[in-house]
């Protein structure tokens, strides 16, 4: 699934395959740590329960040939740029920054990655929440780490750290200032930085 998602995403966005590659690694574990940030709150557990029973049941992932092979639904593109909207709220521009700095491509090019890999990101999630019969935020707290735990370890506390940079709750915060940060500093989160974002 990951080389046609690739593909896909790439023949959509015209981007090269690596590159389009790269931003995908970069962008999933963080879209997977922000929603697990957020549904450590009663009301982001909910609004994400009930996306995920309603529209994302994994049905998008049944024909991903289909869903690029004649180019893509506008609508998917409006769902994706909510979903971000949604997770990241106004650390959006940051994030897309900081993905745009280590991946070469321009900022418009990652945002149009991320629309499209949101959508089908909450897909992958609405159909492990089916099968593990999740119906609960701590069931679905446990699912997202779950699905990060195969992250190598730097990505994990990368995660960690940019979620909650000063403790304040605030998803992704200074996600940017940190990776680009992440050049100076060998050790501590320069060092995780370049292990997860490094050639």
């Amino acid at each position: 699934m990951g080389k046609q998602l690739i593909s896909g995403v790439a023949g959509q966005t015209g981007q090269p395959e690596s590159k389009t590659a790269d931003v995908l690694s970069m962008a999933m574990p963080l879209l997977l740590g922000a929603m697990k940030k957020n549904v450590s709150s009663p009301q982001g557990a909910e609004g994400l329960m009930s996306a995920l029973s309603s529209k994302h049941d994994g049905s998008i992932l049944d024909d991903l040939g289909g869903l690029f092979g004649g180019g893509l639904d506008e609508s998917v593109l409006s769902d994706g740029a909510g979903i971000l909207g949604h997770v990241f709220g106004n650390k959006q521009p940051q994030i897309e920054n900081a993905l745009s700095q280590k991946s070469g491509l321009d900022a418009g090019a990652v945002a149009n990655i991320l629309k499209i890999a949101a959508p089908i990101v909450m897909g992958f999630l609405g159909k492990q929440k089916a099968q593990s019969n999740v119906s609960d935020a701590g069931g679905m707290n446990t699912l997202l780490g779950s699905m990060l735990g195969g992250q190598p370890q730097q990505n994990q506390s990368l995660i960690t750290t940019l979620l909650d940079a000063d403790g304040d709750g605030s998803v992704l915060d200074d996600v940017a200032g940190m990776v680009m940060g992440g050049g100076q500093k060998k050790s501590g989160l320069g060092g995780l930085l370049g292990g997860l974002f490094g050639k």
